[in-house]
């Protein structure tokens, strides 16, 4: 076999791993799909975190099908799902587990570890931000190491691990800010928006009939390992990149456009550029190609940076919201330097 014959064996062999890539995530969205109505985007984002190994913060009022989502696609993932309801007075150890004293039938007494909920697939964090800042910093190891730390021993948690984590808008009655440092370890913030009236017709005939809709499992552990390895190989060119960075600087107040130097107090770290990379991949290979484009950077940045500008006090007393900032920066930044 000439080179020829093996470069165009290598090409089709790609282009069969894009297709398979696309049909796959096509029918997970079609089967969460059969439960959930509408939130495309939302969906979207949330299978783009398990895909690039990272975690999702969905933030949106309550009533609006959050919950109902990370359970359903845990149900169509076939992996094991945890949810942990956060509380003012849940502790940390609720979460993790803790090491409790067992007897054994000679009388002797042992301590033996209990695992928390955080041991599994899938955890929900239901309304994360009602939890005191002590109990929401217990889950930074879990989603950075992928492990937990109790009395000097780490145990490593099973891959894939994604945290999908729900939270009321901060200006609610009994709710508290998650820290900076938490908010980096999410790859997207996602905002759940209110239903049209066209899906909310949808919600009342699936939810207020004697058929309920169910999910079946479409991919398996291993299957999600396959595609999150996929998703590293995408090659992305120099030019984009770069013009990832420059988009990511300009979330800095020294070196961005005007609305960033008057209402940006911090910008992104460089997670926030791995998150960009990551789900600009995950677009790519979405749209049946197998190179990152500028454009797949652009639709990636708002769910990648939302949450990592941090406003100073004017922007806070102005109501501006990170979106509008995100924006111009993107009105502002050329794709070529």
């Amino acid at each position: 076999m000439d080179n020829a014959e093996q470069g165009d064996n290598a090409i089709k062999e790609v282009e069969a791993q894009v297709k398979a890539f696309g049909d796959d995530i096509l029918r997970l969205t079609n089967e969460v799909g059969k439960v959930i109505v509408g939130m495309e985007t939302v969906v979207e984002g949330a299978i783009a975190c398990l895909l690039a190994d990272g975690h999702a913060l969905l933030e949106g009022v309550p009533g609006l099908g959050k919950t109902m989502l990370v359970r359903t696609l845990a149900e169509a993932l076939s992996l094991e799902f945890s949810r942990v309801q956060f509380t003012p007075d849940l502790m940390p150890a609720d979460i993790l587990g803790t090491n409790v004293i067992q007897e054994d039938e000679t009388g002797a007494r042992r301590f033996e570890f209990q695992k928390g909920p955080v041991f599994c697939h899938i955890l929900l964090a239901d309304e994360i931000n009602r939890a005191t800042p002590k109990t929401q910093s217990a889950l930074l190891e879990a989603m950075q190491e992928k492990s937990v730390t109790i009395a000097n021993h780490t145990y490593v948690l099973e891959r894939p691990f994604l945290v999908l984590a729900t939270q009321n808008p901060l200006e609610m009655e009994g709710t508290y800010p998650l820290p900076e440092a938490q908010l980096d370890r999410f790859l997207y913030k996602l905002n759940v928006q209110f239903p049209t009236r066209d899906q909310l017709h949808t919600i009342m005939d699936r939810t207020t009939q004697s058929e309920v809709p169910s999910v079946s499992p479409v991919l398996d552990r291993t299957r999600i390992m396959e595609l999150r390895q996929l998703v590293r190989q995408v090659p992305v060119s120099k030019h984009v990149q770069d013009y990832l960075l420059r988009i990511l600087e300009a979330t800095h107040p020294e070196h961005g456009p005007a609305a960033t130097r008057k209402y940006v107090r911090y910008g992104a770290s460089p997670r926030g550029a791995q998150g960009m990379m990551l789900g600009a991949k995950i677009r790519a290979l979405l749209d049946g190609r197998y190179a990152v484009s500028c454009d797949d950077v652009r639709q990636v940045a708002a769910p990648s940076l939302r949450h990592r500008i941090i406003l100073n006090f004017e922007g806070e007393a102005e109501g501006v919201a990170t979106d509008d900032i995100i924006t111009e920066i993107l009105s502002e930044i050329s794709e070529q330097a």
